[in-house]
């Protein structure tokens, strides 16, 4: 009997065994992608049973219902069956970003413990505007500001950095996912990439990034939405509204459970609001994300963008005053011009270690063919890029706290072929628009460059981590001039000095919520290539990059129970051997080294509820930058510009968004921004207006049955119709007895409205 009651409790125990099992998985940020460490899981009694580990895995040994909550996420709630591996993502609570993971950091830090002035743009903010202009989202953040000439012409300054470029962002880099948005000469074009893709945007102010290259203006990463896990949806979106604007997007989210991808199509028409403005844009994105195991992930990156836009150019005051409609005669005259088709691609490889390791590794290319018709020439172009970034990421315990190291390289290379051509337009009819001449130039331009970097992260006590950065840069080119024989041939290879810049920083927990940071840091912008160049075809070998310091301290945090974030920072910056472009004779410049630049201002951002029930949210947004920007030294032949104003850059902003939501179904947006002041000329005899805008808009968002989603919306901006210069062309000259055209002028009063369907499988 004994022998039988043994054999009984000895069957029973074997089913149990049996299913007695391990479900292992991962917790990540929906935005950024990022692992979230020590997240509370608590089983169906709320009793605290597990905490994901640093890289954001656990584990569990049932199936059942578990709740997953961490401070400044939305909590979420799992019924766990039969997966042996999963991956549970995580939103992050609108304004409470405290404990938000960052992914310009080297050690995907909580935004609580980075000693850097970080801006975060999230996907609500981006998508609250009319999701075909990226100006109005970037201009909302203090110490950023986007001239916004037309949809394809742009320029991007933080704490006035990059002001003085004449065309396009420079001495600022950009990455999506990795990728590099800034080319070998060191510019960046991050308009292209369609904004519904994106997921989340990361401003890092300054030069604080051993990680992204130390630029002199900071670094802007694009996080792209790479598909919810365990979700089939698909969607359409049009949009239509004032000078012609249609826009189709068509996108595919498909999920299972540990693989995503979001698919993008979108066709973007607009017949502009001056004349010569017309712009078509296409493009086609895949974001995927793949959890090959609980060690390694997968991301995968493509990007296609077609794009022919014209260009109606800058105007001169009275024309900007009396007809900003126009476009500048000789652009209009030719039809000037960009026409390009563009491809990006990435794939990126994290291994994480058993004891906690990681490597991070990512391949990339770019592919660019390009064609642009502007009155004093026609361009054709073609760029092929490539690199690869690979760091290793590890923690110690170092007298019994914890020190965190990283260490890495980043490589890229392009080969840039352009001709450019004789425009014969006036030979023509004034409708035959541009005509391709007689070849005038053949150069063949490799780019490259080389970023080895360290940092490391110490945790001196429980509210004290002090940090040291270091990122080492070599930069050169090399030209070949296939069309001049050994007279006037523009040949030759010019190899910068290696430049290194280091960086160190400390915070310092003030409260539980709330802390301060300080940092110094330096950082560099190399000139482009066509600047080391000498009207004589040689290259200027005295010619130096642009060097700087950066000396910052900070504060942020949030009181009465979150409610309540702020962030204040007051930096000072000054720029040595400042390049500017001095006029040798007609049409003919070169770089030169002319001076040092201070950059002293100081940014706050306030964020708070005005309402946050569980009908309605009411929150406000404001950030506001006061700039002090001078030439401390700037002699330029005779003349002499120091104690002047630095062109481009006005001298305070503000800017503050009101947004609503309600349960019913309503939601609503209102944004005031308003930009002081801008001096348009080294000598500070001209200043651009400062101006106010108010952009607003409503929408109804409704879910019908347990599949379709419906949303309707109405926008307009620039409500009380003010007139004001969207873009600055900085010290334009003078032809003949033409007056120098400073003006881009912006759009007046133009709404849109669209329809987006979605439907959940």
């Amino acid at each position: 009997m004994r022998q039988l009651s043994i054999l009984v409790i000895i069957i029973c125990l074997i089913p149990s065994s049996l299913i007695s099992q391990n479900y292992m998985g991962k917790v990540i940020s929906a935005e950024s992608g990022l692992e979230i460490a020590q997240v509370q899981i608590l089983d169906s009694l709320e009793i605290q049973i597990a905490k994901t580990t640093g890289n954001g895995l656990f584990s569990l040994e049932a199936t059942g219902t578990y709740f997953f909550i961490k401070e400044g996420y939305i909590s979420k709630t799992i019924s766990l069956k039969g997966n042996k591996f999963l991956v549970i993502e995580m939103s992050e609570k609108p304004l409470q970003l405290n404990e938000v993971l960052i992914k310009t950091n080297n050690f995907q830090s909580e935004l609580k413990k980075i000693s850097a002035s970080i801006s975060l743009i999230s996907e609500k903010d981006i998508q609250s505007n009319d999701l075909v202009n990226l100006a109005p989202v970037l201009n909302m953040n203090p110490g950023v500001y986007m001239h916004n000439g037309t949809l394809t012409t742009n320029r991007i300054t933080i704490r006035g950095i990059g002001s003085r470029t004449p065309f396009g962002t420079s001495k600022i880099r950009a990455y999506y996912q990795d990728i590099p948005l800034t080319n070998g000469s060191g510019e960046t074009t991050i308009e292209d990439i369609e904004m519904t893709g994106i997921s989340r945007m990361e401003i890092l102010k300054g030069p604080s990034s051993s990680l992204y290259g130390a630029a002199l203006g900071g670094t802007i990463q694009m996080i792209p939405n790479k598909g919810l896990f365990d979700t089939y949806a698909l969607q359409s979106n049009f949009t239509f509204g004032s000078f012609g604007l249609q826009k189709f997007l068509i996108n595919a989210n498909l999920g299972y459970k540990t693989n995503s991808a979001n698919l993008t199509y979108s066709n973007t028409y607009k017949k502009g609001y001056r004349k010569n403005n017309e712009l078509n844009r296409q493009t086609f994105s895949l974001a995927s994300n793949h959890y090959l195991n609980e060690f390694n992930n997968l991301v995968v990156i493509a990007n296609f963008i077609d794009l022919k836009a014209y260009i109606p150019s800058s105007l001169n005051e009275d024309d900007y005053i009396n007809n900003p409609e126009a476009a500048a005669f000789t652009w209009a005259r030719s039809k000037g011009y960009e026409d390009y088709t563009k491809l990006l691609l990435g794939l990126s490889w994290q291994h994480d270690f058993k004891h906690g390791q990681k490597l991070i590794s990512s391949v990339f290319g770019n592919y660019l063919n390009a064609y642009e018709a502007r009155p004093f020439n026609i361009l054709d172009q073609n760029t092929n890029g490539y690199g690869l970034r690979t760091r290793f990421v590890q923690s110690n315990t170092v007298f019994k706290n914890e020190l965190q190291w990283t260490i890495g390289l980043e490589f890229f290379k392009d080969v840039n072929s352009f001709k450019t051509f004789e425009n014969l337009y006036r030979d023509y009819p004034p409708e035959t628009g541009s005509v391709q001449g007689e070849i005038l130039s053949d150069f063949t331009e490799k780019r490259s460059y080389s970023n080895f970097f360290a940092e490391a992260k110490y945790h001196l006590s429980d509210k004290i981590i002090i940090g040291f950065g270091l990122n080492f840069n070599k930069t050169s080119y090399q030209l070949n001039d296939k069309i001049n024989g050994d007279v006037n041939n523009f040949s030759g290879e010019y190899n910068f000095e290696p430049i290194v810049s280091p960086k160190i920083g400390l915070t310092y927990q003030l409260y539980k919520k709330g802390m301060l940071f300080g940092i110094i840091s330096h950082g560099f912008s190399t000139p482009t290539l066509e600047e080391t160049l000498l009207p004589s075809g040689l290259i200027n070998t005295d010619i130096q990059p642009e060097t700087g310091w950066n000396y910052e301290v900070g504060s942020r945090g949030s009181f009465i129970k979150s409610i309540f974030n702020y962030e204040i920072s007051l930096y000072y910056m000054d720029i040595n051997d400042l390049l500017v472009a001095r006029r040798t004779g007609d049409d003919e410049y070169i770089g030169v080294n002319a001076g040092k630049t201070i950059h002293k201002g100081l940014e706050i951002s306030l964020n708070y509820f005005i309402l946050n029930t569980s009908t309605i949210q009411l929150s406000h947004t404001n950030a506001f930058s006061f700039n002090d920007y001078t030439f401390e030294e700037f002699e330029d032949l005779d003349e002499n510009y120091s104690g002047n104003d630095l062109t481009g850059v006005p001298d305070k902003t503000f800017n503050s968004q009101l947004f609503i939501n309600a349960n019913l179904g309503l939601y609503g947006y209102v944004n005031y921004q308003y930009v002081g002041s801008i001096p348009i000329r080294d000598d500070n005899s001209v200043y651009a207006d400062s101006y106010q805008l108010v952009n607003t808009k409503i929408g109804y968002k409704k879910i019908v049955g347990t599949h379709f989603q419906i949303d309707a919306y109405l926008g307009l901006n620039n409500v009380f119709d003010e007139k004001y210069a969207s873009m600055l062309q900085i010290n334009a000259g003078s032809f003949g007895n033409n007056a120098p055209r400073y003006y881009y002028p912006g759009e007046p009063t133009n709404y849109y409205a669209g329809l987006n369907l979605k439907y959940t499988f």
